[in-house]
């Protein structure tokens, strides 16, 4: 019987789904050398051993997501827990907790050098798409009529980010939305292509249109100063680049001239910048009447 067992022993662990928390930097490597549990002092040689690890798994058939493993938020964890925070089985409940609400990302045989960058990329996407949404609830509901603002503001943005994809030529688009905010601008970027098969349709990441609808959501219902900018490429064509800005809870068309200075000047040191060759900057196509879509009234 014995015998028997183990190949089903070895299928049943292929079949298993595991999460690893990933320290993927420096500082939060040196934050774990205080846990005695935690045996490695390199991190060069942790992040060798954890690919080794990944890419064994992979080899056996097995599944294998990634997490950011944040310190701060484990030593939180455990207090709340009242878990040791020096010991193995902790950190295991920490990371089984992460596969369920942080960000991962699926181990597919890729280097650690692109997994790491795209990791703290969606990590990043996560945390503005939850700040925006939590400054949306806080515009709370109408007084006149009770609507939910925040819902409102993102029902707006949804529209006007179809009716700009509609309105743009076709091929690559690269859109970029900021909103400023009280401790910084909160950015969000968004790439929607159309399809090859002359179908017009659009593709695009829900994750990042997500994340894109929210932003602008914000600088719509909270009326924050920002700007829209797009850039489209095609085959054969010059790419063009427009842009609006987001003021009073409305996008307003930039001009041409307008476009042409926020391209070709270097946002730090104020310096020009030489345009690019093969770039035309101009004026956005006209969105329509964005009445309904502008703001709450009655």
């Amino acid at each position: 019987m014995a015998h028997t067992d183990q190949p089903a022993r070895r299928v049943l662990r292929r079949e298993m789904a595991g999460t690893i928390g990933l320290l993927t930097d420096e500082h939060d490597f040196r934050a774990m050398l205080r846990y005695r549990s935690f045996t490695f002092d390199d991190h060069t040689a942790y992040l060798r051993e954890v690919e080794a690890f990944l890419r064994a798994r992979a080899t056996q058939g097995s599944h294998t997501a990634v997490a950011l493993f944040d310190p701060a938020e484990y030593a939180e964890f455990c207090a709340d827990e009242g878990l040791d925070p020096d010991a193995a089985a902790s950190r295991t409940r920490f990371t089984a907790r992460l596969a369920t609400t942080g960000p991962t990302l699926p181990y597919q045989g890729q280097p650690l050098t692109e997994l790491v960058p795209a990791l703290v990329d969606e990590a990043v996407r996560r945390g503005t798409r939850e700040y925006a949404s939590a400054l949306l609830a806080r515009l709370g509901a109408c007084a006149t009529c009770g609507e939910d603002l925040g819902r409102a503001a993102v029902a707006r943005a949804t529209a006007l980010l179809v009716r700009i994809l509609d309105t743009a030529p076709p091929g690559s688009r690269h859109l970029v939305v900021s909103v400023s905010g009280p401790p910084g601008a909160l950015v969000s970027v968004l790439h929607a292509d159309t399809d090859s098969d002359g179908a017009g349709s659009t593709r695009l990441d829900e994750t990042e249109a997500l994340e894109f609808t929210t932003v602008l959501a914000l600088g719509l219902g909270a009326r924050s100063p920002g700007g829209l900018v797009m850039r489209t490429s095609a085959p054969g064509s010059r790419d063009r680049v427009y842009g609006w800005r987001l003021r009073g809870g409305a996008l307003q068309p930039l001009s041409a001239g307008e476009v042409f200075d926020a391209y070709c000047t270097d946002a730090e040191s104020g310096d020009l910048i030489s345009p690019e060759s093969e770039v035309d900057y101009c004026r956005p196509p006209d969105l329509g009447d964005q009445h309904a879509a502008r703001e709450h009234h009655h």
